[in-house]
Order: C-alpha cells, then structure tokens, then sequence
C-alpha cells in the first residue's frame, strides 16, 4: 500500500476552478506543473463564490484558494471594510525591493484578514493587504484581493511563491536546463554552495566565460578548477562559453593590429565586448591556438561557440556599431564586387539599396564561413577529447527577421551543418522580443523544424533580465511570467538555457524547475499515476515505487526520475538496494540487476551518475570498462559515464557505506 505522504503528493498534483469562467487560474497554476484534473486538492473559489463544507476540505488537506469578496472568504474571515484603495503598485514580501506596477489601476475594497494570516503582498503606498494565507488544519487557505487579471502575470507575480510557503510543492521538476555563468564577480564565492545552489533548481550544465582565462591565471585558474569538480560532484556538466569574435582582454590589449573596426573607423569596442578581425588569417590562427590552450587547460564537459557574427541590432543605421569594417574584409569584400563597402557610409548621401543589399549578403556569407571554420576546430579539438559537447548559440532570424540584416546571423543557412557535425544548436531570444508572451517559443519552434532533420538537437536561450520595452508589472520576467517562458520554452525545444544564472531572482529559484518540466499528461491510475512528459522528469514521490510494473531504481531527493514518453508509476513492496539518486544523460531504462544496476542513456556529452554505493565494476555495451569515479564515500558514488548512446552495467559493494 502506498504510504499517506506518497497519497498527499499525488493528489496535489490535481486543481479545479469553480466558476464557469476560469479566468487565469489555469495559466498560473499550469506554469509550475500543476494539472486540471481531479481529485484536485487545490479548488479556486472565484468573486461570490459560496456553498458549505469548505472549512472540511481544508481541515481534512484541502487547498483553498479564494478570489475577492465572497461567502467562502468571509467564513475564514477575509472580508471587505467601507474604504476603498485604488491599487496600481503593489509590494511584494518574496521581494521587497522589485517594482510592481499594474497595467491598469484597480479600485478595491480595504480587506480585513484573521489575525493568523500572514499577508504576501500588500498595496504599496497605503499598506492595504491584496494576498494572505494562512494553514488551516491539514490544508491551507490563501486569498487574494482581486482577480489576478486576465493574464497569468497581469497583476501578482508571486502567487505560487505564497502557496508554496503554505506548503503547496509542485509535483514534477525537470532537472536539464541549462544556465549561463559570468565568473568576474564570483571569484570569492564558495563553489560547493554554488553548485548545490544551481542543481537545486535544476541547472544540469552550467556554460561559464571563457575569455577569463584565455591567458593562464595562477589565481582565476585555481578558482575554475574548483568550480568545475564541485560542479561534477554535484552532477552539473560545465561548459566553455566562447563569444567570438570577443577573445579576451590581454588579447585586446596585445593585439591593436588585429581589432575589429566599425563602419566610423573606430576600434569595435561594443558594450562589453571588444571584437577582433577573425577574417585575418594570423588573428584566427593564434585565436585558434589560444582556445585550443583554453580547452585542453581544464576539464570541461563542452564548448559553446556562442554569437559569432557581426554588429549591431541597429544595423547600417548606427554605423558606429556597424561591423566588419578591417581592412581585410573590406579588401576581399571590393575584389569581390568592385567597391570597397565603407562607401555605403559616406555621411550625408544615402546608401545605394541594390549595392547595400550585395554587401549585406555577402556579409551574413562571411558570419557563416567563419562559423563553419570555428566549429570544425571544435571538433578537431574533440578528437583528443571524445567527451566533448559542441553547443553553437545563434541569434534568432525567423521569428524576427530583421536579425539578418542587422547581425549578418543567418540560422537556415548554417543548419544543414548540423548533417555533417554533431552540435547543439541554441537559438538566442533576440532583446527586440523580450516583451512578447511565452506563445512565442511554440512559434519560434515551428519556424526552425522544418529546416533541419536534427530537431531533437534544437535549444532555446531564454534571456532574463531587465528589458527596455514598457512591460508590466515588472521589468525583468519573474514569478509566473519567468515560469510561463521557462515552461512553454521545455515545451516547445528539447533543452533550455537561461541568461544568466545569477539573474535569476531569489524568489523564484525554487519553483525553476517545477516550471521547466515538459510534462504534457497525467492522470490517477488507482494507488499510481499515469505521466506523459516529452522529456525525463523528476515526480515527487515518497516510498518504494514501481514504473510500468517493474521495481525502479533511479530514485533520489528530488523523487523518482522519470525517462520521457508514456509511463505508469505505482507504489512497489520495498526498494531496491541499488539506486540511482541522480543523472544528468537522458535516461532511457534502468533496472536493478544481482549486485548491481544497468542503465539506457543517451547523452551529447559525458554523463554524470550518482549511485547509493560505491562500485567495483564496470561494463559498457558488454565491454568490461575503467570507471571514471570523481567522489566515493558517505554513501554516495559520482562517476562520469562515456558520451554517446550506451548500455551501462555497474557492479556494487552492497555493504558500502
């Protein structure tokens, strides 16, 4: 028989709105995997709901959620005073510091609330509470002032940060995004608890700044070692983020010569980014060199080949952030064509349409001759490391067009390479887009399927920051906004990549990878539960359990990993000996076999494992093999398994610690 916290977990699975119109409710409840279903043990009573029985539903574990003034909220004591508070800024307790600023201003009635409520979010300027909650017996009540709005993240951001305070945890966690990591500032950080931090919200592959330690740094280099093996023994991949044509700053320095220039004449010092003349052969040859220095210097899972082509978003309007305009380029570009291209910028005469057009083609020509060169040094250098991940990140041009022109980025052109080389491709959200809803990601997908028979090998780059477009209520995507993106995003690629993790507002940590959970179906099957996910995901479980009715092994913290497509879990009679507590490859099947486990996997780079016990053999596809162990001991093994498609068979001591 199932266990009673097993039974609460999955009923929390489940939520119904009462009214005929369920206005947002299901946006917001959907974007941390929660399902509309029944039995739901959350139940939305929207304005005027009434009815008895209630106060039972939530001693006997029920969750409440009730909406303005209503029969039902005033029976827990949320009710509606004479004054009256016009409502357009709120203050949110999960951040205090965040500006919150509604569309559209709301009137409302001043709220009186029980006494042992804790108030989340209150009005900013006359303090009046807009959402409390309170435990309630086995269960809980949270209340809000008003209607959330018509969308999702209209209005209050952190409604799912109070239900999970009044213990609500959502019931699937996705634990394969990826995030970016700028160490410039994070050199006093301590890298265990960065690690444990990142995994926690379910980063599997951290791609860190590359151009920091182009040059070798006794001090910098030290620090990245760290970083890596407290990554690996926390089961995160570590990637190397290049951003070429930017190399480094002593390179910068070193190199005058070889500086990119823009369409004034003026070295292409860009925002943070100094771009160097990769069209030079003796600046890409020692590039070359220095990268193949940087990649072999540490001990990184992947590379990511990450913007390569020109400047600016503004294109040939802003020529001082116009770019390629060296020499080289120009030369080669003129005995090509028969005119050399800094005409097109001569101030005060327009450009010629028909001359502009031949240079710009030939300009996103170059992006990609460059692109293709720099991801076949890629895999030269994977020759010496067979381990290694290639992930090319690129603008996108097909949902906005206008990147072409602008960046010299061209996505259809470059991705029938990936039927000749074996990389990811990861598709940047371009800043003219920040402020469109999450619907765009599904769009974004249709556009690049059809391009390329790799599909299962397309990302997406999600970027969380502040955006400079008029945007409600807050300036940067957090709360149910974040989650919408992040879970329409797992929805519509195979993998998602977040800039940068460190963006991330603390608040929202928690619920990240509830969000990024691609789960797509599930129901109540007796004790068990019937899921449908387009990828693996973790299912918050608690006892033995059993998955398509055989005993399942890969089981941690974080629930029971789940392998993608249609699978039933059910409780199980006890537990295997053997577990697997968590993986970063794409599981495929495991089975606990006498004195050990074997796992299915797939994974475009090495494959972090963490068993229960140590281990004392190792078999891949039937070939006895050397186990890569970083960490054994305190009952918990860490090892790295071979990139690629395998059949792994591992051996145990059954009586390790």
């Amino acid at each position: 028989m199932p266990s009673a916290a097993s039974l609460g977990l999955l009923a929390q699975i489940f939520f119904q709105v009462t009214a005929p119109d369920a206005g947002a409710w299901p946006d917001i409840l959907s974007s941390a995997g929660f399902h509309r279903g029944e039995p739901a043990a959350i139940t939305v009573l929207r304005e005027g709901a009434s009815g008895g029985g209630w106060r039972d539903r939530a001693r006997d574990g029920g969750i409440l959620v009730l909406e303005g003034v209503s029969d039902v909220a005033a029976e827990f004591g949320f009710t509606p005073g004479a004054k009256r508070v016009r409502i357009q800024s709120i203050k949110e307790s999960h951040s205090p510091k965040l500006h919150v600023v509604w569309e559209s201003a709301v009137e409302a009635p001043v709220f009186r609330v029980p006494a042992e409520a804790r108030v989340f979010t209150r009005e900013r300027w006359e303090g009046a509470p807009l959402v409390a909650g309170m435990r309630y017996g086995k269960g809980a009540v949270l209340w809000v002032a008003t209607s959330p709005g018509a969308r999702a993240s209209e209005r209050y951001p952190y409604l799912l940060h109070a239900l999970r305070d009044l213990g609500v945890e959502p019931p699937f966690r996705s634990r394969r995004l990826w995030a970016f990591f700028d160490s410039s500032y994070r050199l006093r950080a301590d890298p265990d608890y960065l690690a444990r931090r990142w995994r926690s919200a379910g980063i599997a592959g951290l791609h860190v700044a590359g151009w920091h330690y182009f040059d070798a740094d006794p001090g910098r280099d030290e620090f990245l070692r760290r970083l890596i093996a407290a990554c690996h023994r926390n089961a995160i991949l570590v990637y190397a983020w290049l951003e070429l044509p930017h190399v480094g700053e002593s390179f910068w320095e070193r190199h005058p010569e070889w500086r990119e220039k823009t369409a004034i004449g003026q070295d292409a010092h860009l925002d943070w980014r100094k771009l160097m003349n990769l069209a030079n052969p003796e600046c890409f040859r020692e590039t070359v060199r220095g990268v193949g220095g940087l990649v072999n210097r540490f001990d990184w899972d992947g590379v990511n080949l990450a913007e390569l082509y020109f400047e600016s978003l503004e294109g040939v309007s802003n020529p001082a952030r116009f770019t390629p305009m060296n020499g080289d380029v120009r030369r080669e570009f003129q005995s090509a064509h028969g005119f050399d291209p800094i005409e097109l910028f001569e101030p005060g005469k327009p450009a010629d349409a028909a001359k502009l057009r031949v240079f710009l083609d030939w300009r996103a020509a170059l992006a990609r001759r460059l692109q293709i060169a720099w991801i076949q040094e890629l895999e030269t250098l994977r020759e010496g490391r067979p381990g290694l991940d290639v992930v090319v990140t690129h603008i996108d041009d097909r949902f906005d067009t206008g990147m072409r022109d602008a960046l010299g980025a061209d996505a259809a052109a470059l991705l029938p390479q990936m039927d000749r080389h074996d990389f990811t491709f990861l598709i940047e959200d371009p800043a003219t887009v920040w402020h469109l809803g999450a619907e765009r990601y599904t769009e974004i997908a249709k556009r690049y399927e059809p391009l390329t028979r790799h599909a299962a090998r397309l990302a997406i780059d999600l970027n969380i920051v502040e955006r400079y477009q008029d945007v409600y209520p807050t300036r940067q995507q957090t709360g149910t906004e974040l989650f919408q993106l992040v879970r329409a995003a797992s929805l519509a690629f195979s993998r998602v990549a977040l800039y940068f993790e460190n963006s991330i507002l603390p608040a929202d940590v928690p619920l990240l990878a509830a969000s990024a959970a691609a789960v797509t179906g599930v129901a109540r099957i007796g004790d068990g539960l019937a899921v449908r996910s387009r990828q693996d995901v973790w299912v918050a479980w608690s006892g033995p359990v059993a998955i398509d009715g055989r005993p399942w092994p890969a089981m941690g913290d974080g629930g029971v990993l789940v392998p993608a497509g249609d699978h039933v879990l059910a409780p199980a009679a006890e537990q295997t000996a053997v577990r697997l507590l968590d993986f970063t490859g794409e599981l495929k099947s495991a089975r606990a076999v006498p004195g050990g486990l074997e796992l299915a996997y797939r994974s475009s780079a090495k494959a972090i494992a963490v068993l229960n016990m140590a281990i004392t053999s190792l078999e891949i596809d039937e070939e006895p093999a050397s186990a890569e162990v970083i960490e054994s001991g305190n009952g918990r093994t860490v090892l790295l398994l071979p990139r690629g498609q395998h059949l792994i068979r591992l051996r145990v001591k059954i009586n390790a610690p």
